[in-house]
């Protein structure tokens, strides 16, 4: 579906799933085949751009930011800012991904703060590139990445990475979806490493 130039968020609809699940299949899919993105990016241009309808949700979410002063926030407890501040969360995720139709671009110039917090959206495919590159690493036969006492910068890079999530799991910080993610991507992963061990004095 995304070589034919479906977006992750269209995908994700069809095959019923959260969007974060595409997001981490097609970070594999990326690095096993190069010529994916490539392929995904012809076949959308190919494609009809937003229809009329997408188009006036746009306008309308951005008179309600023009009006405002602010972007609408998803906690609010107004159902229709909620629903505004998703739709700007999806567009923010295919502008990430560089599969941000242009329309949507350049409407959504008028209003530069729509854009929001470009390191989160960063720190968020970052995250997902990490859980593939762990995912890989395991399926190669080795034991859980250590942070310390590594024998190599990848093993340190990924023992660090699922350190941290292990701590924020423990501590009731990591999102739910993540969690379910790691669990079904490299079940175990709370556990850890439970062989080679050191004994302690």
């Amino acid at each position: 579906m995304y070589r034919l130039g479906l977006s992750r968020k269209r995908i994700a609809a069809l095959a019923r799933v959260h969007p974060a699940v595409v997001g981490y299949h097609l970070v594999i899919a990326r690095r096993r085949d190069p010529q994916l993105e490539a392929e995904h990016h012809a076949a959308a241009g190919a494609r009809t751009g937003p229809s009329p309808r997408s188009l006036a949700r746009m306008e309308e979410v951005i008179a309600w930011i023009t009006a405002e002063g602010r972007l609408p926030r998803g906690h609010s407890e107004n159902r229709g800012e909620q629903s505004m501040a998703r739709w700007l969360s999806d567009r923010r995720r295919e502008a990430a991904e560089d599969t941000l139709d242009p329309a949507y671009r350049d409407g959504l110039a008028r209003v530069p703060t729509w854009a929001g917090n470009h390191r989160a959206a960063a720190d968020e495919a970052r995250w997902h590139d990490r859980l593939a590159q762990l995912v890989d690493f395991r399926q190669e036969g080795n034991d859980w990445p250590r942070h310390h006492d590594y024998d190599s910068e990848r093993e340190h890079t990924l023992g660090v990475w699922i350190h941290a999530q292990r701590y924020k799991r423990r501590r009731g910080d990591l999102d739910p979806m993540k969690v379910k993610l790691l669990d079904d991507a490299v079940p175990g992963w709370q556990t850890g490493r439970t062989r080679g061990r050191p004994l302690r004095r």
